[in-house]
């Protein structure tokens, strides 16, 4: 009878070292690394939002050197796509077959990111925290993918509100990125718009090549447009702004979380971006909150070379969900426990809004604040949080 229980228990070790030994790899995961990479513009005409991957970089960089994650070390791979839709696809397919990434963090774009989107989807690979506002990533829910930037609807239809009910403006111009960015935009401000038996003076749209804006600009105007709403490339924004400042032309300018970045719009507009009111979604620059302060410290550690910006540290805070999903799946990262683990995630608190996700949500914020550019570009909030949806 001993000699059974004895046999039975070096069985089942062997059995239990034997599905150690023939456990399926995870693609991208060692006892000690785990493979991260993003793609963002870091060259062409939105080269301004390429920070955010940088800024990833940076939260990586303090994880390390505090030791990892569950005894793994993140290598992270920032690839630049120039913007450009078709680069994406090729940069994903890159990272995968031949580095081997585990999953994705971040990803700068509405269209880059669609265009990265099916491939990801198909190969079941995780990605959090992408650097847009559609509702693409969302809606429907699929299993791997986990957003944390608000909805542009959400902060269109605030956006409309406050101009209307707060500032008291009659006519609204739009002028837009002619793609799925700025339609996320632009619908739902007409649907606003619409609820309130109104409609928008008038809508124009740019393309991403467009770098003379004087006829849009020119419409806005002869619109009678008090108040302007843009959804455009950072560039483009300042060059619509700065041709409206020559025609004589100053209506109140108003733009999404895209343009949030208030010290650095205010700099390379020459300061004509005073007074501009932007949705965000992110801690201001000089926020005293300690994770703030201590996120700023390792900037000035790792990085002092880079400009402190939102831009830049939406990188980190785009990310955090992921690192927490991380930190909760355990040793065992296999893409079911992350999931799971993300699934957990229930008013989490990093440097943005507060993150929950489930079985079914998909979206881990819905909220925006709104702010405005004061003297010498400093971030003013306005608002506290507002659910618009």
């Amino acid at each position: 009878m001993k000699q059974r229980i004895v046999w039975l228990v070096v069985l089942a070790a062997s059995l239990a070292l034997a599905g150690q030994v023939w456990a399926a790899p995870v693609r991208g995961v060692t006892d000690t690394t785990i493979k991260i990479g993003q793609w963002g513009p870091q060259t062409g005409p939105a080269a301004l939002w390429g920070a955010v991957a940088r800024g990833t970089g940076l939260l990586f960089k303090m994880i390390n050197d505090a030791g990892g994650i569950n005894g793994r070390k993140i290598k992270y791979y920032i690839r630049d796509d120039g913007y450009q839709p078709s680069r994406t696809k090729a940069i994903v397919k890159d990272l995968l077959d031949n580095v081997g990434v585990w999953g994705f963090a971040c990803g700068v774009g509405t269209s880059p990111g669609l265009a990265a989107m099916p491939e990801i989807v198909k190969r079941g690979v995780p990605w959090v925290g992408m650097a847009t506002g559609s509702r693409h990533w969302a809606i429907p829910p699929k299993k791997t993918i986990f957003a944390t930037y608000p909805w542009y609807s959400t902060e269109a239809k605030a956006l409309v509100r406050y101009a209307l009910d707060t500032l008291g403006m009659k006519k609204l111009g739009f002028v837009y990125q002619n793609d799925d960015y700025g339609k996320g935009g632009l619908d739902p401000a007409v649907a606003e718009l619409k609820q309130r038996g109104k409609a928008l003076a008038v809508a124009i749209p740019t393309e991403v090549t467009d770098t003379d804006l004087a006829s849009h600009v020119l419409k806005l105007k002869a619109a009678g447009c008090d108040a302007v709403i843009l959804w455009l490339l950072p560039k483009q924004a300042i060059i619509t702004v700065a041709t409206a400042a020559k025609l004589g032309y100053r209506p109140q300018w108003i733009t999404s979380s895209t343009l949030s970045d208030a010290p650095l719009m205010y700099k390379l507009s020459k300061g004509l971006w005073k007074g501009v009111i932007f949705g965000n979604f992110i801690d201001v620059p000089d926020s005293k909150s300690p994770l703030m302060a201590k996120y700023r410290a390792a900037w000035k550690k790792y990085a002092p070379k880079e400009r402190w910006g939102v831009f830049y540290y939406a990188g980190i805070g785009f990310v955090e969900p992921m690192v927490e999903g991380l930190k909760r799946a355990g040793r065992d990262l296999s893409v079911d426990n992350f999931v799971r683990a993300m699934e957990s995630i229930k008013g989490f608190q990093g440097i943005m809004g507060k993150v929950t996700f489930s079985p079914t949500r998909r979206q881990g914020i819905k909220q925006v604040f709104l702010g405005k550019c004061g003297d010498g570009g400093k971030s003013i909030r306005l608002t506290d949080w507002i659910d618009a949806e």
